[in-house]
């Protein structure tokens, strides 16, 4: 293989960056994107967490980011059992409160998409009305620690379970060394691992890992890369690793999706995941990513919490405004 090996074909890329797609042209093109501004990302970061929001904006938000939510588990002693309480409490958050939004979906490991699959009434991504999608993690989640074969077997099994949506991880040491056009090819080749029987594809959600990229640039150009390979959505990290989400590492990722509109008019996704836990700190993000991207971006095709603690919190908050009271943990299931 010559030094300026010719990667993957991807309409995206091809379109942007013109011409034959090689490793030098794809490098160029990332280190032709103009470095972060640390300071002045922190600054407004931090302006816009500090928005306040009323008590009628603050119900809409509630039971929006109840919508946006990819209610997960992804620990090694999942059963199909838990997978089911999850989806249940998936499709009614508050079953004391009929009114409260399903979310948006559920995340499991691969081999758990079958229990879900099966909880929610649903085959190959088609949804009853009102359901909610299945979402899996795959390319060896978290570590990306594995041949390329094993990650696109991984992703084709998920997707014939009946998984709408697959969230992949980026080889991280081969971004770290240089080597993008690696990374684009396996983005590319489990793109292609997405699509169904039908000729349709389950969503491609590609996690950055964030917090082992080390710099604010390479956060920023790992986000281009992925989108250029053909990534839906692009997601902050696996919830293993810390720190996870963070708002400026989310507001970096939406001047990309916005910048990345602006040049083909196409709207991709952002997906914050990891150490999200409150309501509090949930609407900061609304509020961040209607400031950043466009109120648009605020429903489940465009945008997503990666959680397994907030929604409990957001329902607690949800019954303090009916009731005028807080209601105790053990109001909500600890699911």
């Amino acid at each position: 293989m010559t030094k300026d090996h010719a990667v993957s074909p991807a309409s995206r890329a091809v379109e942007v960056l013109g011409g034959e797609l090689t490793e030098q042209s794809l490098k160029r093109y990332l280190a032709g994107i103009p470095g972060v501004d640390a300071v002045g990302l922190h600054a407004r970061a931090a302006d816009l967490g500090s928005r306040s929001i009323k008590t009628t904006s603050k119900a809409w938000a509630l039971d929006r980011i109840i919508s946006l939510i990819d209610l997960t588990t992804l620990e090694g002693a999942d059963t199909p059992g838990k997978v089911r309480s999850l989806v249940a409490k998936g499709l009614t958050p508050d079953a004391g409160d009929l009114s409260c939004p399903r979310v948006a979906a559920v995340c499991v490991y691969g081999d758990m998409v079958p229990a879900a699959v099966e909880a929610l009434g649903v085959f190959h991504g088609e949804n009853v009305e009102g359901g909610i999608n299945v979402a899996a993690v795959a390319t060896a989640f978290p570590s990306g620690r594995a041949s390329l074969a094993v990650k696109l077997a991984d992703t084709a099994d998920a997707v014939a379970a009946g998984a709408d949506e697959i969230d992949m991880v980026i080889d991280r040491g081969a971004f770290l060394s240089g080597r993008y056009g690696q990374v684009f090819d396996e983005i590319v080749a489990v793109k292609e691992a997405c699509r169904r029987v039908d000729g349709s594809y389950a969503h491609l959600k590609v996690i950055l890992e964030t917090g082992e990229l080390n710099t604010y640039d390479n956060v920023r150009r790992a986000s281009w890369l992925a989108i250029l390979a053909g990534g839906d959505f692009i997601k902050t990290s696996t919830g293993k690793v810390a720190p996870a989400a963070t708002l400026p590492v989310t507001l970096l990722m939406l001047e990309v999706v916005r910048d990345w509109h602006r040049l083909t008019g196409e709207k991709i996704g952002v997906k914050p995941a990891g150490g999200i836990r409150t309501s509090k700190d949930a609407i900061k993000y609304l509020v961040t990513v209607a400031e950043t991207a466009g109120e648009e971006w605020l429903q489940p095709h465009l945008f997503r919490f990666g959680a397994s603690s907030l929604l409990n919190d957001v329902l607690l908050q949800r019954q303090k405004l009916a009731s005028g009271h807080y209601s105790g943990a053990d109001y909500v299931t600890i699911d």
